[in-house]
């Protein structure tokens, strides 16, 4: 299994964890917020690399 495989499996895990542990507003909140803080933490240069990658590996 590949490291974003496991990511994403560790990320539906915690997800599942917070719906059943919180308000379906808050897990919400909190499945949403800390993906867009952390995009919001890069600078700009890494912002366009981490778009441009993305956009090739969709094509795959």
């Amino acid at each position: 299994m590949s490291t974003q495989a496991k990511v994403a499996v560790g990320g539906v895990a915690v997800g599942v964890i917070l719906l059943w542990l919180l308000p379906l507003w808050a897990a919400l909140l909190v499945m949403i917020g800390v993906p867009v803080i952390a995009f919001l933490a890069l600078d700009p240069a890494q912002r366009r690399r981490l778009r441009r990658v993305t956009r090739k590996e969709i094509g795959r």
